[in-house]
């Protein structure tokens, strides 16, 4: 692989992880978008039951040459460098600017909507209402009152099986499910801590969870791409529900370093109109980036 491409899956890696430390936002838009998304699938359906048979068997090298390693390991390089660099800084952003980084990740979901609705355009009726059906179920979905999960290990264990199924898929924000349980602020304190066992078993509920849930994603993009994707822009729109900039904070709860943290929040309309115009400077801002993230995609890049 060249380094260019190399540079290129690197890049697309950081807008990933950026957009997976996000609630709201999902790193498998930022895979579709850059057009990177097939291939990820199918890489990660290299880790199966044949893998671990050839490394049970001490076929190593047979074993490694199954693994895509030019694809993961400058996308990996690049995801981990956002997770382990962004995790402290959005935390701060959060409290100090909310409405504009929402904002922000407001014009980024929408201009993914379009971006997505574009690839499947035309639409057929059933097409219309299989959006419309997964848009609404999705708004249902991320209004959900949080529940409190206690950051403990079997706890973290199911809320990485859960999450990368959500970031697995475009439109669904693994960080706002793990919100909804009441344990997002816990792996963000994790991994800015180094706290290296939370870390690991959470790692290890994503690897559970990847293996189990990608072959499911696979089948229905083989078998039903256009439905799928159709449905996938419906939930793209649904979920913008949860990046809405203007918040207010319902409940809080005490984290793990007994700061006081909102734990459930609802939608308000804005009043500032200064505060709005800025916000929507910063929304079409989002969606000029969506733009160039589909510029990586080669098959947009002439």
């Amino acid at each position: 692989m060249s380094f260019l491409a190399s540079l290129r899956l690197a890049i697309i890696g950081f807008c990933m992880g950026s957009a997976d430390l996000v609630p709201g936002v999902s790193g498998g838009t930022v895979a579709f978008v850059a057009g990177i998304y097939d291939r990820l699938i199918n890489g990660i359906k290299a880790f199966d039951v044949d893998l671990v048979r050839l490394v049970l068997a001490g076929r190593f090298a047979d074993a490694i040459r199954r693994i895509p390693w030019g694809f993961f390991i400058p996308l990996g390089i690049g995801l981990l460098t956002a997770v382990f660099s962004l995790s402290h800084g959005l935390t701060v952003l959060f409290r100090t600017h909310p409405v504009e980084l929402w904002a922000f990740f407001f014009g980024l979901v929408s201009g993914s909507v379009v971006l997505l609705a574009r690839t499947t355009w035309p639409w057929r009726v059933a097409d219309g209402l299989g959006f419309l059906i997964a848009a609404v179920l999705t708004y249902v979905l991320v209004g959900l009152p949080g529940v409190q999960m206690e950051p403990t290990l079997p706890n973290l264990f199911l809320g990485g099986a859960i999450a990368i199924c959500a970031m697995i898929l475009p439109g669904i924000s693994g960080s706002y499910l793990l919100v909804i349980m009441g344990l997002y602020q816990d792996v963000l304190a994790a991994v800015a801590t180094r706290d290296l066992v939370s870390l690991a078993v959470f790692v290890l509920g994503i690897g559970f969870g990847i293996l189990s849930f990608v072959r499911i994603v696979s089948w229905l993009l083989r078998t039903r791409r256009h439905v799928t994707l159709v449905a996938l822009t419906g939930i793209m729109l649904g979920a913008l529900r949860t990046v809405w900039p203007w918040k207010e904070v319902l409940t809080t709860r005490v984290n793990s370093e007994g700061e006081v943290v909102p734990l459930l929040m609802g939608n308000v309309l804005p009043t500032d109109p200064g505060q709005v115009l800025v916000a929507a400077v910063l929304a079409l801002i989002g969606g000029v980036v969506v733009v160039g993230l589909s510029r990586l995609d080669p098959a947009n890049a002439a």
